[in-house]
């Protein structure tokens, strides 16, 4: 009976240790899948992210950031279930959230230069679009031309004119370069 009470009583000085385990924390990688949604919102949306030095992660298609630090995976995942039927996305979302990761993610960016405010890498999120590295860079210097935006993907070089909307919204890449240069003669 002594044993059976030392074996219980060290199971439960363990636990704390257990739980802390299960919560998830800044800078640390989830993995989020969702069903009970069209497939292309699936694909979308499932992934891995990282959760943000403040604590939150930013899910696609919501417009506000989710608090994710200090809940469990099953928490987190009524959460942003709860999110998208808040905002009327989805009606019958599930989603699961696995946080086993114990290692910090390696942060995840896309590199910004040329004629830009502030030219280096930006923290890349899923769903970036080119528009937006762009204004994390703090937007273009005013030599910066615009129109003729270069996006470098691999060995794979395209020119876009971030004045258009449908270039404005090209989804980036991780890994990806965007370069604006400088105007010519002519002011393009």
């Amino acid at each position: 009976m002594k044993r059976l009470f030392l074996l219980l009583a060290f199971l439960f000085a363990s636990m704390p240790g257990l739980f802390a385990q299960n919560t998830i924390s800044a800078g640390r990688a989830i993995q989020i899948h969702i069903k009970g949604v069209p497939s292309e919102d699936s694909t979308l949306i499932s992934g891995t992210y990282t959760v943000s030095d403040g604590g939150t992660i930013r899910m696609p298609l919501l417009t506000s950031t989710i608090r994710a630090a200090g809940l469990s995976a099953s928490s987190l995942g009524q959460s942003i279930e709860a999110a998208y039927r808040a905002e009327k996305i989805f009606t019958t979302p599930a989603v699961n959230v696995v946080s086993n990761s114990e290692q910090d993610l390696e942060e995840i960016l896309v590199t910004v230069g040329g004629q830009v405010q502030s030219p280096g890498p930006v923290k890349y999120y899923r769903g970036m679009t080119i528009w937006e590295a762009v204004q994390s860079a703090k937007g273009p210097t005013m030599f910066g031309a615009m129109g003729r935006v270069k996006l470098t993907r691999g060995k794979q070089v395209k020119e876009y004119d971030l004045r258009k909307p449908e270039h404005m919204n090209i989804k980036l890449e991780p890994k990806d370069n965007i370069n604006v240069p400088q105007k010519g003669p002519l002011g393009n």
